[in-house]
């Protein structure tokens, strides 16, 4: 069924066909159906207006009472479907509408139903680490961050869990306090890598078989053969970061790089947001996923996230690290608090 469009929608709708883009792309831009775009376009080219004579299309099912209703149940209850906000507003104002019509009324608003995004809870003290850290790295200019390697471990799955969860939110909200979804690390998978990236360079992809990652096997397969000659090539001006996870601050690895001089960033906990290699993990997993054979097996999976790493490009490391200033400077408007990165 055709979808009633934003006003905003229309003109951006009418921009992107005049641009030459297809009906099909301005459709999934705009996530309504091609017949919608095409009504809009065919009735722009022979009026002139993308604004509808008085009088002609359906009579509005809802009042403005209605839609008010609508707008602030959704913005109370981010997570309640449109069937729940449907159920809602025949309680409380007895007018039955359908589901859809809940979704259109709140599009018309900028209200959509979006995944949450998963950020760690943050307690107190965690708040007041990072917003120590982006104050103290606030003036860091881009070549105080160009001898910097960050590092960090993450864990892939063959077939992932989407996410039925869905919340209510409009443009800019998606890292509000009540539009997230908190997690905590390492809720499950099948494989883990690690990999280091500077300005100029990256480690290899290294993948942790056999089992988890100790103090010792960090030494062993990570430090030695991955870290310590990069920090050599890069020279005294190296410093690595890693986060606080357990094996990464173990005394033996603690005593290991203070015996090879190398210079470690304080990390404050809880803070993907302010690791660059965030961004090369999501990538690597959206790579792999659209590989036309995807892999079914571990290996297969383990053999994609190396050539994928190998072939990532050096510039798009360098702009990602390049963000650490704008990072930083988010951080401290935060407050400490979950930035959009």
């Amino acid at each position: 069924m055709p979808q009633q469009l934003t006003s905003i929608e229309v003109s951006r709708a009418v921009t992107l066909l005049e641009e030459g883009y297809s009906q099909r792309y301005v459709a999934q831009q705009l996530g309504v159906v091609q017949g919608t775009v095409w009504k809009l376009w065919k009735r722009y080219r022979e009026t002139g207006t993308v604004t509808r004579r008085a009088g002609t299309g359906r009579q509005r099912k809802t009042t403005a009472g209605d839609e008010r209703f609508l707008r602030l149940q959704a913005l109370r209850n981010r997570t309640h479907t449109a069937r729940d906000l449907q159920e809602d507003l025949l309680r409380a104002r007895g007018t039955r509408i359908s589901d859809q019509t809940v979704r259109n009324r709140l599009r018309e608003v900028e209200l959509r139903p979006r995944r949450p995004a998963k950020v760690p809870k943050l307690t107190r003290v965690h708040r007041q680490s990072r917003l120590e850290f982006g104050r103290e790295h606030l003036n860091w200019q881009l070549r105080h961050w160009t001898p910097v390697m960050f590092s960090d471990e993450s864990k892939f799955v063959l077939t992932g869990n989407d996410g039925r969860v869905r919340v209510w939110r409009r443009p800019g909200e998606r890292f509000m306090p009540n539009t997230v979804h908190k997690t905590v690390p390492f809720g499950g998978g099948s494989i883990m890598v690690w990999g280091g990236i500077t300005v100029n360079t990256r480690t290899d992809l290294v993948v942790i078989r056999n089992g988890g990652l100790t103090a010792r096997r960090y030494i062993d397969e990570i430090l030695k053969p991955q870290v310590i000659p990069r920090a050599n090539v890069i020279g005294q001006n190296f410093i690595f970061m890693q986060d606080n996870a357990r094996p990464h601050i173990a005394h033996i690895v603690t005593d290991y790089l203070d015996d090879q001089n190398i210079c470690k960033m304080d990390w404050p906990a809880c803070s993907p947001d302010m690791n660059p290699i965030e961004h090369v993990w999501d990538q690597l997993e959206k790579r792999v996923r659209r590989r036309p054979n995807p892999p079914i097996t571990t290996e297969q999976l383990a053999q994609a996230l190396v050539e994928e790493w190998d072939n990532f490009p050096q510039d798009a490391l360098r702009r990602l690290i390049r963000s650490m200033p704008r990072r930083c400077t988010a951080l401290v408007q935060a407050r400490g608090g979950h930035t959009r990165y």
